[in-house]
């Protein structure tokens, strides 16, 4: 097997500048998170020795020069290494980053994120206000009349008052950004600051029928794509869990209601 190729050894290590004021770039091996200066040979010799490393390689390239090298000592003179086998989303998964088992140092696996439905909210909207064209697009203004939500944690009415900022491309995507108040039915009542942040895009005669309010209706949500990012922030003692939640949301254009199914 030939000489290791400086391809195999830089792609194990993350090179960074520690300091902007340092000269020489450092190298982190991502098997085993150790640091040392960028130097190919050293990187080499340490890979010959990481015990993350070689075991990541046994379950998952078996026939890497490095490995061979490891186990067999000399270099042998065989024809080159097959290309690594690409990892699937499932291996990095199930193995975490290194891939290795779980005597290894930072190779516990990787959480998979679950969607699960949380809450929903049906808003009434004010006619948008035209503000005019900007520096990124035609720029639009609308406000909240009212609105009601419900879901796993409570539910409640939306305070009358929200606004979303939206910014209209020239090819009719709509950013939106909006900020508005829940309010709980509990008593007394938590107020919620929510703050929702994404894109509607799609075809652009869809996006076209979806100005007209005479043709909002008949739109098929799956022709177009309504996505939001929601982050929220309360001080009330009951619901403090909120302020470290993380949401995403699927939009709904009706007519003047603009219809959100949340999941987390």
């Amino acid at each position: 097997m030939g000489r290791i190729g400086d391809g195999d050894i830089h792609a194990a290590f993350v090179e960074f500048r520690a300091k902007e004021s340092d000269k020489c770039l450092s190298a982190q091996c991502i098997y085993c998170q150790s640091v040392r200066a960028k130097n190919t040979s050293r990187q080499r010799s340490h890979l010959l020795e990481c015990p993350a490393y070689l075991n990541a390689m046994k379950e998952h390239n078996p026939d890497n020069p490095i490995l061979h090298e490891a186990v067999n000592g000399a270099q042998s003179q065989h024809t080159p290494a097959k290309t690594p086998k690409k990892r699937d989303l499932d291996t990095m998964m199930n193995t975490g980053f290194q891939g290795t088992t779980s005597s290894a140092p930072h190779s516990f696996p990787i959480p998979k994120p679950n969607l699960e439905r949380d809450f929903q909210m049906s808003v009434q909207l004010n006619p948008k206000i035209s503000v005019g064209p900007g520096i990124w697009g035609q720029r639009n203004w609308v406000s909240f009349i009212s609105g009601h939500w419900n879901g796993r944690w409570g539910k409640g009415t939306v305070v009358p008052g929200g606004q979303d900022s939206q910014l209209i491309a020239p090819d009719l995507s709509t950013h939106i950004d909006a900020t508005y108040l829940l309010q709980t039915h509990d008593h007394p009542p938590a107020f919620i600051a929510v703050k929702m942040d994404g894109w509607r895009v799609g075809p652009r005669e869809i996006l076209e029928k979806l100005e007209d309010p005479a043709h909002i209706d008949e739109i098929d949500p799956k022709t177009y794509s309504f996505r939001v990012y929601v982050h929220m922030e309360t001080g009330d003692t009951r619901y403090l869990h909120l302020n470290t939640g993380m949401w995403v949301a699927s939009g709904v254009r009706r007519g003047t209601e603009g219809l959100s199914i949340i999941v987390p």
